[in-house]
Order: C-alpha cells, then sequence, then structure tokens
C-alpha cells in the first residue's frame, strides 16, 4: 500500500466526473484524500460524492468561520504531501499561473510549498488559445506538472487537444511523483529520444500524417531524466508539455527530425519512437488545392529518410544502444524481428497498434526484440512500459558514467 496525503482539487467542468474515479483509485492504493471543490466544480459532481469517496470532508468555502479560524488553506496546503488539480480549468490556470487568490482552490495554490500535478481539461479552443499555451508555459516553468490533455471527442461536440487525461493515466503520475528517488543510475549519460507523429505539407493548409499522441515517447522520456540522463526530446507535433529536465526541440517533418538527431549526436543511447512518414509529396503547393472539374489533383510521395537506420548505422557517431518502436497491426512478431534486421538497431520493442486503447490512449502491450530472443510484457500504463524500459537501458548502459 502506498502512503502519503493528496490535496485533490476539483475544479468546474463536465470532466470533474472522473475525479470520482481517480479518488476511488487514490483511496484503494491506500492514499489520504483531502478534496477542494470549487463553486463551478459543485455544478458537475456534489460534496457529498467527494467525501464519501475520499472519506473526508469536502471543503468548498474559503469564508468557512471553522476552518479559517485556523488559517484552514494554510493547513491544507502544508498537510499535503502532494496536491493535484483535476479537472484544471482554464481559469484554475490562469489563477495558478498570475498569482490570484480569490476563492479556497486558488488561494491554496499560492501558498502551497508542495509539488503540484494539474490534468487540464476545457474546450479545444481554449486550450490553443495564445492565453492558455502562456500559463501551461509559466506554470511548468514554475515546476508544475501536467497530465495530458488527451486528443479526443469532448462534451461540446468538438474533437481534438483537450479532454481531461483518463484516471488511470493521473494516478500513474501521482504515483511516480510520490515514489522515493531513485538511483540516478543514468547520470552523466546522455540519451536520444523520438516522440510524436511528422506532418508532411501538401499545401499550405493540409498535411499528410498519423494518428500518434507522442505519450509514450514523452513518458519515455520523463523516465529517463529520473534516473539522471541527460534527455534530448525530438517532438513531432504534440499537444503534450514538456517533461521536467527534459530538453525539447520542436519539428514538423521528417526531414527536420532526422536533421534535429544528427545535431543532437553524440549520445549514449537513442530511443527512436516516433511514427515518422515514410513518405513524403515530391511537390508542396504553394496556395491551397481547390476542387475542380478535373477531379483530385495527382500526388507523387517520395521516400522520407531512415531516421532508426541512419542511427543505427555503424561508424565513429552511433550510440551504443539503439532501440526502435514498431506499430504494427498484425503479425506483430515476425514484423518486429524483421524490422529489427532490418534497421540494424540494438533493440525493437513492437507493439499491436490495432487493440484498442493504445494509439492515443494511456496503456500499451510490448513485445521486446533483442538478438538473443525477445519477451513479453503484459499490458501496462504507457508510464509502467517507460519507467521498464529506462530500467532496461541503465542496466545495458553499465549505469552511470564516471
Amino acid at each position: 500500500m502506498a502512503h502519503g496525503r493528496i490535496l485533490l482539487i476539483v475544479g468546474g467542468g463536465v470532466a470533474a466526473y472522473k475525479a470520482l474515479e481517480l479518488t476511488r483509485l487514490l483511496r484503494k492504493a491506500g492514499l489520504g484524500v483531502m478534496p477542494i471543490l470549487t463553486a463551478s466544480g459543485a455544478r458537475f459532481v456534489t460534496p457529498l460524492s467527494l467525501s464519501a469517496l475520499a472519506e473526508e470532508e469536502t471543503r468548498t468555502d474559503l469564508f468557512s468561520d471553522s476552518d479559517e479560524a485556523r488559517m484552514g488553506h494554510i493547513a491544507l496546503s502544508r498537510a499535503a504531501d502532494l496536491i493535484v488539480v483535476a479537472p484544471a480549468t482554464a481559469d484554475l490556470m490562469a489563477k495558478a499561473a498570475h498569482g490570484l487568490a480569490d476563492d479556497l482552490a486558488s488561494t491554496t495554490l499560492l501558498a502551497t510549498d508542495k509539488p503540484v500535478i494539474m490534468a487540464p481539461a476545457m474546450n479545444v479552443r481554449m486550450w490553443l488559445h495564445p492565453a492558455t499555451q502562456r500559463n501551461l508555459k509559466t506554470l511548468v516553468g514554475d515546476g508544475v506538472s501536467i497530465v495530458g490533455p488527451d486528443i479526443g471527442a469532448m462534451a461540446c461536440g468538438e474533437t481534438g487537444p483537450g479532454r481531461m487525461a483518463e484516471p488511470g493515466a493521473i494516478f500513474d503520475a501521482i504515483m511516480a511523483a510520490l515514489a522515493p528517488p531513485v538511483s540516478e543510475s543514468l547520470k552523466g549519460r546522455h540519451v536520444l529520444v523520438t516522440a510524436g507523429p511528422t506532418a508532411e505539407a501538401l499545401d499550405p493548409v493540409r498535411v499528410l500524417t498519423n494518428r500518434s499522441s507522442g505519450k509514450q515517447g514523452y513518458a519515455i522520456a520523463a523516465a529517463l531524466a529520473r534516473l539522471g540522463a541527460k534527455v534530448t526530446l525530438v517532438s513531432g507535433p504534440t499537444a503534450l508539455a514538456t517533461p521536467e529536465g527534459v530538453a525539447r526541440v520542436d519539428v514538423e517533418t521528417a526531414l527536420e527530425m532526422g536533421a534535429a538527431c544528427r545535431a543532437s549526436l553524440p549520445a549514449d543511447a537513442a530511443v527512436c519512437v516516433a511514427a515518422v512518414s515514410d513518405w513524403r509529396p515530391d511537390q508542396v503547393f504553394g496556395v491551397k488545392m481547390k476542387k475542380g472539374p478535373g477531379g483530385p489533383p495527382s500526388i507523387t510521395l517520395v521516400e522520407n529518410p531512415d531516421i532508426l537506420a541512419d542511427l543505427s548505422a555503424s561508424g565513429p557517431g552511433r550510440p551504443r544502444l539503439v532501440v526502435g518502436f514498431a506499430a504494427e497491426t498484425d503479425n506483430l512478431e515476425a514484423n518486429a524481428r524483421a524490422k529489427l534486421a532490418r534497421k540494424g538497431c540494438d533493440w525493437i520493442l513492437g507493439n499491436d497498434v490495432s487493440a484498442e486503447a493504445v494509439m492515443g490512449g494511456d496503456e500499451n502491450e510490448i513485445l521486446l526484440v533483442r538478438e538473443g530472443g525477445f519477451e513479453r510484457w503484459e499490458r501496462m500504463s504507457k508510464t509502467d512500459v517507460a519507467a521498464r524500459l529506462a530500467g532496461e537501458i541503465a542496466k545495458a548502459l553499465g549505469g552511470a558514467a564516471a
């Protein structure tokens, strides 16, 4: 059983119902939960529901005579080991970023010296608005950890980034934050990680891309950084926040990703998780293509450079360990073995993306293929996959550099 006390701040949004399941998971794990429910949050879940699951009183009022006689917001912020805001609305994020404090939730956030995790949830346009993105950058710079948001359908009927992460993913982030410090088994090592999709332009509006969310690659970068590695994360377009302690390089195309990887060398290890476009249009139209009487335009594709094979090629700049991913929809073992031989890398992690909740989801099921054989990992969260892989990489590199 885990130990610790979580101060759970529930903001106002449809996703507030997920806070009930998160509370259940935390209590089941043995963690104490102290709920704060905002006035807007109480429009979606009741104080009674939260109190019943948390087995503790839900606080709602900054000006409670009984609580504030003892400076309740200060006591709450100091009694917790970790503060979790789920859902973190655009309003709560803005208040925290600018130090505003006009209710119990925002005042507690301003009064705390404890780690904070936020799980954003809002309409896609609110999430992508420059003000929210500025606030996100400020919060991350202040040390706030961000979980999500996911890409998917939302209650407003729109689809895109802004959907709150599932309770299981937030729970995993909480458990990782509460975990005791690990040995810095990768201290002094430099690891290159690629993540997310690439996007190949057809015209100024349209791109060829894929469904990769970047979650697995970002989780691996975070896990390697927790082991003390210097991590360079070369990322295609995602809606994810940069993991703490990770240097991120944003790219869009496969050509840009390949160039960024070469510029990041030398590295002790490279982990190629990104879903890189195999092909790109040989011509990018300078203006938006229009429908016309002649039917759809003819598009000729040319092959992109093979980043994994390039990093695996023998030579003085080759990382000691090169790990690739094989996202497959059938014949997982055969395809993963063939890719290992074809690319010349050291390990391949095969994952069946035809399974539900893998592409863009929070779980993965891995087949680790090496020259000497393979091993199957049970289905687990992408956070757990990342931690296990980081441990394997540490063992392969022989611990911290001198």
